[in-house]
């Protein structure tokens, strides 16, 4: 059977694999991780919607609380972002959410979450992985205690307030749940800022309308079409556990989310400071915005980890990634779906949000960006991404290379400011190639140049 293994963002696996004596494995091996370092206290564990993740959550809750751990569980299934504000702001233990996020409802997942609410790096995932063991119980005096706890009042209160209650009264938002964790809260936080919110697809349906709550233009069509035809001023949509979010505008539909991380950052620099922290992955024009503040962009590997690691290493002001994961320092070092469409309102209520957009295309040229994946073992990922060192083309569609990052795969920048990007999935068995240009022609291009750069080696 597969190893269980914490990838870029937890252990997510079907349901063959993802089982209720696994998933107790994993929960003797987070209670032992935080007994040999010291902690005795409170853990948090919350789900998602799935059919299944509520018996995860309590199949786990029981192994930490008979190994000496208390232990809240949501009383629904809740937000993971609002799950690991959570155990920042109570200072418990750590924090384990069952879910598999945007993927689709055959699969299931488990997140780890440090006492700091940030995602948990390597040498702790390692360290779990190590400690995989078949549950075991203390005596029964020596046990800890199992109560439900509803995690969402506080945090929304805490949301409000972090925002300085901002006034979107007047604004209309349509929001999508993509019948994920983020209903009834997501869409309850900005009325109670003030805006009209029209909820779409908020129903608690397991099987996500039968398409993976992951919320991408092609999937979010009623969403773009309610509001681009005048049915409401903005539109937000979450995944399935709310720690991801994308916007629809008026005059730009779904909004790239490499332009909404320019948008976040130049609305947050006007009334802070400090750097950006971005993917490998993610827009170059942060670098620019960056710079033109006296600020700098922190480029790190895939993977909010790294990403929210390096808000800590810098005192970044923001960090982010392309597929619309966003995180505020000041407020969680983490991907927070739930809090940014508030923030976003609350800058659509200063200036609407397509006029910033244009604003900073008008200053840094537009953005283009694509990806395409290409089947790959597992055993090859590595052999294909060493077969390109020092084997790199002089020119990569008819324009010179002028420099090769390795900071997580292969980055080739090109001599008109573009680049193209290999590097392996985190959790699938395929190489991603990614582009970014100034036209969606010249993106097609690079990545035509990257297929045609990688494929033969595979």
């Amino acid at each position: 059977m597969e190893h269980i293994s914490f990838g870029t963002d937890g252990w997510r696996a079907t349901l063959e694999t993802f089982t209720e004596p696994r998933v107790r494995m994993v929960g003797q091996a987070v209670a032992d991780h935080l007994h040999a370092d010291g902690r005795e206290g409170t853990v948090a564990v919350g789900y998602d919607a799935r059919d299944t993740s509520r018996g995860f959550a309590d199949a786990v809750a029981e192994v930490l609380a008979d190994n000496g751990f208390d232990v809240l569980v949501s009383e629904r299934d809740c937000p993971t972002p609002v799950l690991a504000w959570t155990v920042r702001d109570r200072g418990l233990d750590g924090g384990l959410v069952i879910t598999a996020s945007h993927n689709p409802p055959e699969y299931n997942g488990v997140k780890f979450l440090p006492s700091a609410g940030a995602p948990a790096l390597p040498d702790v995932t390692g360290d779990l992985e190590a400690r995989l063991a078949e549950p075991t119980a203390r005596p029964a005096a020596e046990r800890g205690t199992v109560r439900e706890d509803t995690f969402t009042t506080a945090y929304c209160q805490h949301a409000l307030a972090f925002t300085d209650n901002p006034d979107v009264s007047g604004i209309r938002i349509a929001y999508d749940a993509m019948h994920g964790s983020g209903r009834g809260v997501t869409d309850d936080l900005l009325e109670a800022a003030g805006a009209t919110v029209e909820s779409l697809r908020t129903e608690r349906d397991p099987e996500f309308g039968g398409t993976p709550p992951e919320p991408t233009a092609e999937r979010l069509q009623s969403l773009v079409e309610r509001v681009t035809e005048g049915g409401a001023d903005l539109g937000f949509a979450n995944d399935g556990d709310a720690d991801r979010l994308a916007v629809v505008t008026p005059g730009r539909g779904y909004l790239d989310p490499n332009l909404l991380y320019a948008v976040l950052y130049d609305y947050l620099l006007e009334s802070g400071e400090g750097p950006a922290v971005r993917t490998v992955s993610t827009t170059f024009v942060v670098d620019k915005l960056a710079a033109a503040h006296g600020e700098a962009a922190v480029e790190v590997p895939v993977g909010f980890k790294w990403v929210a690691e390096a808000m800590r290493e810098h005192d970044a002001l923001v960090g982010g990634e392309e597929s619309g994961g966003f995180g505020i320092t000041e407020h969680l070092r983490n991907k927070d779906g739930v809090l940014l469409a508030l923030v976003l309102a609350a800058a659509h209520a200063e200036r609407p949000l397509d006029e910033r957009a244009d604003a900073i295309e008008a200053e840094y040229g537009e953005i283009h960006q694509g990806r395409t994946s290409l089947d790959c073992p597992e055993d090859r990922k590595a052999a294909v991404l060493d077969s390109l060192d020092g084997d790199l083309p002089e020119t990569v569609a008819g324009v010179d290379v002028v420099d090769v990052g390795t900071e997580d795969g292969f980055k080739v920048f090109l001599e008109d400011g573009t680049w193209l990007l290999v590097r392996p999935s985190g959790t699938e068995p395929k190489l991603r190639v990614y582009a970014e240009a100034t036209s969606a022609e010249r993106v097609e291009e690079l990545l035509a140049a990257g297929r045609d750069l990688v494929d033969p080696r595979i």
